[in-house]
């Protein structure tokens, strides 16, 4: 079952390749007494990912921010190394934390994966963004399918 507005992000750890080497990171560091916008792509590089949702928030980072939000997370279920490539080939720097879910572990555990077999892609995270303050999930919005409307950066402005 997927997550719902009201649930916790759920204790998950991750490997992020960092500039000091691969790194394990947690969701209780990431989500922890912060408010976080939270935005998942099936995949770094591929068409509508990176030409259309992540630059939406590189490009509006700041104005997130102002609205009180401490960090932007962009998730994909990818390997480290390809989400490194992807944060430097998107000029995200610090604006978006690109964060691998390399087995799917947390998009399975909150119930957001989807089944791409059929393009070749294997099981990746729905596109959807979601706002979490100290790990509750406050909003949550699922794209119905194509595009970037409900979890583009425009859309999470309006409910910020």
């Amino acid at each position: 079952m997927a997550i719902q507005v009201g649930d916790k992000i759920p204790s998950v750890t991750l490997k992020h390749l960092t500039d000091e080497g691969m790194q394990e990171i947690t969701t209780d560091e990431v989500f922890g007494g912060k408010t976080v916008v939270l935005f998942a792509v099936p995949g770094a590089f591929t068409p509508t990912c990176a030409f259309k949702h992540l630059p939406g928030y590189i490009e509006q980072a700041d104005a997130i921010k102002a609205k009180g939000v401490d960090s932007i997370v962009c998730l994909a279920v990818n390997d480290p190394f390809v989400m490194k490539e992807w944060g430097k080939a998107s000029d995200a720097g610090d604006k978006v934390l690109l964060l691998p879910d390399g087995n799917g572990d947390l998009t399975r555990a909150i119930g957001m994966e989807m089944d791409g077999t059929g393009y070749g892609l294997g099981h990746r995270a729905k596109r959807f963004a979601a706002v979490v303050k100290d790990g509750t999930v406050t909003h949550l919005a699922e794209e119905p399918a194509g595009g970037v409307t409900v979890s583009g950066a425009a859309a999470i402005l309006d409910v910020l």
